[in-house]
């Protein structure tokens, strides 16, 4: 019985995710052709890419912050 509490959240993630990249496949979106067309697309892209670098920046100085944090507490 345990160990479907640990396989049960596994398979939800899976088949959700199968789910919804079926249902992706279906069909092209007009917004995206529309944008790809403008070159919008490269605009959302190169922020989404900006705000992720930014994340991943400010989860390193968090860590390097708290290592230090650690050293000075040993």
């Amino acid at each position: 019985m345990n160990i479907w509490k640990r396989i049960f959240p596994t398979l939800l993630v899976i088949f959700t995710t199968l789910a919804s990249i079926n249902s992706n496949a279906q069909g092209v979106n007009n917004q995206t052709d529309i944008m790809r067309s403008n070159g919008k697309i490269y605009v959302v892209m190169a922020v989404v890419l900006i705000i992720l670098f930014g994340l991943f920046a400010y989860l390193v100085s968090v860590d390097r912050k708290i290592s230090k944090i650690e050293k000075e507490k040993e």
